[in-house]
């Protein structure tokens, strides 16, 4: 503190006024003025500006002033400095003038002393210093007795600002386990006094809250840990409370705090844990594959992926291939199903070693085997009363249609697999069997033929056998069962269809006059093959012959070329068709062969004409029956005209239009008469 001046400082926590002992040499630039006592008394200039209190007088003419600093948050208006010129000899000749920053308002001038006053109190941290002008003005002549020189005010700091943490609240993790010195988190205060100024700006921090866990550092605020080996398991949240003081902590200054949620992340240190030794489950042997016979949890104190497991049954014991285990993604359980079905009559235990193993262990933090942990399954079947088994899961038997009745055709057989063995009877399911073409043995399961079989009409049979119980629940099971019907050569083949073949007059001797194919209900068309010949008595017909194409169909050719109807208008023709069975049938059909006298384009007139010539009438004869006929229609139409035209004369009525009504056996054709005597 500098020549008996002293400051009082005001804190938050204390009441009592401190005193600042500090003195503050502010530098006052006047322009040319200073200058020239620079340059001409530089002992002096060095003196002013090591903030002598001693006034300095220029030889020709200059300022002479006082140092000027003013102290910030002093309410009371003093006198901070004096400017003076060495012109002034106190005859009040001279007067001051003051501007710049805060001129008037913040500071203001004796004209006459050249003393400055403070008008209000100031505060540094919204302004730390003012930049004025003075000058002296000659009261007479109103002219400048010195050129304008500037000076600075400097505002004073004292201790009013409490320090300020940035970027609240402060959040922060490390992994569990971490070693001491680990950096948790940096904390940082800002305080708005002037950091060259004392120690009004010096900070330093402590932990209120958080120890013997956390620490930090008092110059940088750089939260660490202090403890070892903390573990999230037991504890995953800490809340670490760290002050701020300025004034280097000394008593009288300000303080402020701040917290730091420190969380403990996980790391893998904890492996999976069986809670029993032994899981015991039971299941029905009747039980589907993929049943869930159970579920088993290793607990794991660690979460995340560190908390995530495999399961598995261990090879060494064949009852592991009965089941297998999963993991749930969800819940980190063992989901046991079953994989093969099961027999309470052939086993009733399953004995099986469980193991949990976590995906990724950290053999930092335990040694590899402590990462996995086994158990014992007990898993029980229960017996289930169960329907008759079949031998076998399908029955098929061929027999050849012309087997006799009471024929066997096979036998299903069946079995309980239960322990008591109940006797078993079978049946057929009726709306399986609609003919009734089987029947079979209620008592051993023999299937027979019950009635003749036809393959034509029936070429295979499938039907449904039942299995049942006679003691306690009557259990039952199906089977399907297949007969197929095996064709023998009992159907004779047959021509296609009637045939009604002609010859044209002036056929030539080998053309041919008609295509024939046949049919045989035995076999598909391509599993024959017909031949095609004429009875034995026909073979050497002078008329027409036989040709078979090889292919199931035969062609009827002409002989000779002199077919007239003149000399004959139809020949018969006896074919034979003969099939490829063992033994072989045959048929034999008698064609009527008609001579037509066909149209240029080789067609045969119509059917009606046809079948009048295939009867022996000539066409000379035709032609006569179709005259007459016209001819007896015309005269009885004419006739029942005149015979109503004078009726109406007679009743002496004019009639305009007249509709006849004419026998059946004749068109009705409308007639038109006008006046009375008009004729047709």
């Amino acid at each position: 503190m500098g020549a008996g001046e002293e400051m009082h400082a005001r804190t938050v926590k204390m009441s009592t006024p401190g005193v600042l002992a500090v003195v503050t040499v502010f530098s006052m630039i006047p322009g040319g003025l200073l200058s020239d006592i620079r340059d001409t008394q530089g002992l002096e200039g060095q003196q002013l500006a090591r903030g002598s209190t001693v006034l300095h007088h220029r030889q020709k003419r200059g300022w002479i002033w006082k140092q000027l600093f003013v102290q910030e948050e002093d309410p009371t208006s003093q006198i901070i400095g004096q400017v003076k010129s060495d012109s002034d000899r106190g005859s009040f000749t001279i007067k001051y003038v003051l501007s710049g920053e805060g001129a008037g308002d913040v500071f203001k001038i004796d004209e006459n002393s050249g003393e400055i006053w403070t008008l209000k109190k100031l505060d540094r941290e919204k302004k730390a210093f003012y930049v004025l002008q003075a000058q002296a003005i000659n009261t007479r002549t109103e002219e400048p007795v010195e050129p304008q020189s500037e000076f600075i005010i400097k505002v004073q700091d004292i201790n009013d600002n409490a320090p300020q943490f940035l970027n609240e609240p402060y959040v922060s993790s490390i992994p569990e386990m971490s070693p001491v010195g680990t950096t948790v988190a940096q904390v940082t205060a800002t305080d708005a006094d002037d950091p060259m100024f004392g120690n009004n700006a010096k900070l330093i921090y402590s932990i209120l809250q958080g120890e013997p866990y956390f620490s930090v550092q008092p110059k940088t605020g750089i939260v660490v840990t202090s403890w070892a080996d903390m573990n999230r398991e037991a504890r995953e949240e800490y809340l670490v409370v760290v002050q701020v003081k300025d004034m280097l902590g000394l008593s009288g200054g300000y303080s402020s705090t701040t917290t730091v949620t420190v969380t403990l992340t996980d790391v893998n240190d904890n492996g999976p844990t069986f809670q029993q030794h032994v899981y015991t489950f039971a299941l029905p042997e009747n039980a589907a594959i993929g049943t869930t016979v159970g579920r088993i949890m290793a607990e794991d104190g660690d979460i995340g992926s560190n908390a995530k497991m495999t399961y598995r049954l261990e090879d060494d014991l064949n009852e592991s291939s009965t089941f297998k285990i999963e993991t749930d993604p969800v819940t980190q359980e063992g989901v046991i199903l079953l994989a093969m079905p099961l027999d309470y009559e052939s086993k009733r235990r399953y004995t099986m070693v469980a193991e949990a193993a976590n995906n990724h262990p950290d053999t930092r933090f335990l040694p590899l085997d402590e990462f996995s942990d086994r158990t014992t399954l007990k898993i029980l079947v229960e017996d289930v009363d169960e329907p008759p088994v079949f031998l076998s899961a399908l029955y098929e038997w061929k027999i050849p249609e012309n087997a006799a009745v009471g024929t066997v055709v096979g036998t299903v057989s069946a079995r309980d697999t239960d322990t008591v063995k109940n006797p078993i009877r079978y049946s057929i399911d009726k709306k399986t069997d609609a003919t009734n073409a089987f029947k079979i043995d209620p008592n051993n399961g023999t299937i027979a033929i019950a009635k003749a079989l036809d393959r034509e009409t029936a070429d295979w049979h499938n039907m449904s056998v039942e299995a049942k119980e006679t003691m306690q629940n009557r259990l039952s099971s199906s089977v399907a069962v297949f007969i197929t019907v095996l064709d023998v050569n009992d159907n004779v083949p047959r021509l296609a269809r009637d045939y009604q073949p002609y010859i044209c007059e002036g056929t030539q001797a080998g053309e041919l006059i008609h295509l024939l194919s046949a049919v045989d209900p035995d076999k598909a068309v391509e599993e024959h093959h017909f031949y095609y010949s004429m009875v034995p008595q026909e073979r050497i017909n002078p008329n027409f012959t036989i040709r078979d194409n090889q292919d199931n169909t035969a062609g009827i050719v002409a002989r000779r070329s002199t077919f007239t109807r003149k000399d004959q208008t139809q020949y018969l023709l006896p074919v034979v068709v003969t099939d490829s069975g063992t033994p072989a049938l045959s048929s034999t059909t008698t064609l009527t062969i008609g001579v037509c006298s066909c149209l240029p384009a080789g067609h045969c007139p119509t059917a009606g004409v046809e079948a009048l010539a295939l009867s022996g009438v000539s066409m000379q004869t035709l032609v006569g029956i179709f005259v007459c006929l016209v001819t007896l229609t015309a005269l009885s139409v004419l006739m029942l005209i005149v015979r109503r035209h004078r009726r109406k004369q007679q009743e002496g009525t004019d009639v305009e239009v007249k509709e006849l009504e004419l026998p059946d056996t004749f068109s009705q054709k409308v007639l038109y008469y006008g006046e009375r005597g008009a004729g047709l």
